[in-house]
């Protein structure tokens, strides 16, 4: 095959080479990650909404995180991610950690938001779902045969779903855009 050619071949190689139950549970526990938040938030409410960053600003005078980045979501995503962990046969620690790292790629993105002039909620394409998708999929290298192939599959499949389940929970009244 010359430089630059592709083939279906090629495709194949790279589907029948990516180790795809790692790349499954691996959603799984950044899906259960990003959803414990909401989950909380509808059960409880303003109940123990305390905002991560306490109410502090950065020198441009903008939120650290914002009010939307709460102790109860990293909380509530480690108390879902360490049982999910267990059912996929993971230490309940590769759960926390995942969930950990899932919930700091998005408070990642909402501090480069926040430099950016963007509100809370707001979207931006990409920054809202790479870093919360790459970051616990490179800590769960650990416990899962992840390689470059399968955290790029991860990031890619989680980009795509994370845009479709918005809307769905968004018109189960889950989410407050739908996005």
């Amino acid at each position: 095959m010359g430089v630059g050619t592709t083939h279906g071949s090629d495709v194949q190689w790279l589907v029948m080479n990516v180790h795809v139950p790692a790349v499954v549970d691996c959603l799984v526990l950044i899906g259960a990650a990003n959803f414990a938040p909401l989950l909380a938030r509808r059960w409880l409410g303003a109940r123990y909404a305390w905002p991560l960053d306490g109410g502090l600003t950065w020198r441009d005078g903008r939120p650290l995180l914002g009010h939307s980045k709460t102790w109860r979501g990293v909380i509530a995503a480690v108390v879902i991610c360490v049982p999910v962990a267990m059912l996929l046969s993971l230490p309940w620690y590769s759960g926390m950690l995942a969930a950990l790292a899932a919930m700091t790629g998005d408070c990642l993105s909402s501090f480069l938001k926040r430099r950016r002039g963007l509100a809370p909620s707001s979207q931006a394409l990409g920054l809202d779902q790479l870093p919360e998708a790459i970051l616990p999929a490179l800590v769960l290298r650990a416990w899962l045969p992840l390689g470059a192939p399968e955290i790029l599959l991860v990031g890619g499949l989680f980009f795509v779903g994370e845009l479709l389940a918005s809307r769905v929970l968004f018109a189960l009244g889950l989410r407050d855009r739908p996005y």
